[in-house]
């Protein structure tokens, strides 16, 4: 007979809110990403009209807040479609998406903490000589982490989600599509085309929507 102390095992369930994560994470991220355009010019400027204009460190402090929440959103997101691969993952395969989700979300973070460096930096040095030296530093720096580097991953990440999503024919063939475009934009345009690591938020927020309407059709068929 069962002890009174001991009660049944429950399986550890997908909150319904996790594809949802998916989707404020896009909007998170990409709504940083926009505010990074406008604080840290695309092309080279003059660094003293730059430091004159308070708005664009202003923009860039709001990314910076909006950036934390935009990553663990995304890794909420990447916990919401390892289940809904459930047990026919594929180790190979699901060894580039974890690694590629981890690395782009370590990417973001340590943008956001050198983008704080930056403005931190600005902020204390007071010779117009040095700040105007190190914003050239700072602007590369930045913009290397946010338009060159995380979107790499970010390509690895879209292209193994759906080759995955594909392969076990979980996503419909215009989500694949879709998934194959993104990737390959976030490769080959990303370095030459201005906004093009936006595709990867809006990727992302396509995707979340499909797998939260895609938990919410398969919850009552399971009860049922």
């Amino acid at each position: 007979m069962r002890s009174s102390t001991e009660a049944p095992a429950k399986a550890l369930r997908t909150p319904r809110a996790a594809g949802i994560a998916g989707i404020i994470s896009a909007i998170t991220l990409g709504g940083a990403m926009a505010l990074v355009h406008r604080a840290v010019p695309d092309h080279p400027v003059d660094a003293a009209t730059w430091l004159a204009n308070t708005e664009d460190r202003r923009a860039l402090r709001a990314a910076l807040v909006l950036l934390p929440f935009g990553g663990i959103f995304f890794l909420w997101f990447m916990g919401a479609m390892r289940d809904f691969v459930g047990g026919r993952e594929d180790r190979f395969f699901m060894t580039g998406f974890l690694g590629a989700g981890y690395l782009y979300v370590a990417m973001i973070f340590v943008f956001g903490a050198t983008a704080t460096a930056f403005l931190a930096t600005i902020d204390d040095v007071e010779h117009t000589s040095q700040k105007i030296e190190f914003f050239h530093y700072g602007r590369h720096l930045t913009s290397s982490l946010l338009r060159e580097y995380a979107p790499r991953m970010a390509c690895v990440f879209a292209l193994t989600t759906t080759t995955i999503g594909t392969r076990l024919g979980i996503l419909p063939r215009w989500l694949s599509w879709l998934g194959y475009v993104a990737g390959l934009v976030l490769l080959t345009l990303v370095s030459s085309v201005v906004w093009a690591e936006m595709v990867f938020p809006v990727w992302v927020l396509v995707l979340g929507g499909y797998l939260t309407v895609a938990h919410i059709r398969h919850e009552p068929a399971e009860n049922g």
